[in-house]
């Protein structure tokens, strides 16, 4: 199960992922981030430092909110990549789609 938190500071939106990000899921998180999908004003950081694995729709909702933060002019960061996920991000190419923070 993973849990998200959403935090608030200054001009950005932190969202905290703890847990397994499976298919399961992905759908609730996708309703949890839906204010990062709302954000036109305000730069995002995703911070993974608890997520310990991550599915493909995982990794769709991040691109997808990419994408929309690009043509909204907000900045997406990713910081806290474990091991694990950090191989993932490389091996996706989301490594070099996404500012990393580590």
């Amino acid at each position: 199960m993973t849990k998200t938190t959403l935090c608030e500071e200054e001009d950005c939106l932190i969202m905290y992922f703890d847990g397994r990000l499976d298919t399961l899921d992905a759908d609730q998180v996708k309703k949890d981030m839906k204010v990062l999908f709302d954000s036109h004003d305000q730069n995002i950081v995703l911070d993974l430092t608890d997520l310990k694995y991550i599915c493909s729709g995982g990794l769709r909702l991040f691109l997808k909110l990419l994408q929309g933060g690009r043509k909204n002019g907000c900045e997406i960061t990713v910081t806290g990549l474990s091991p694990y996920i950090r191989k993932v991000f490389d091996e996706t190419g989301f490594t070099r789609l996404f500012k990393l923070d580590e």
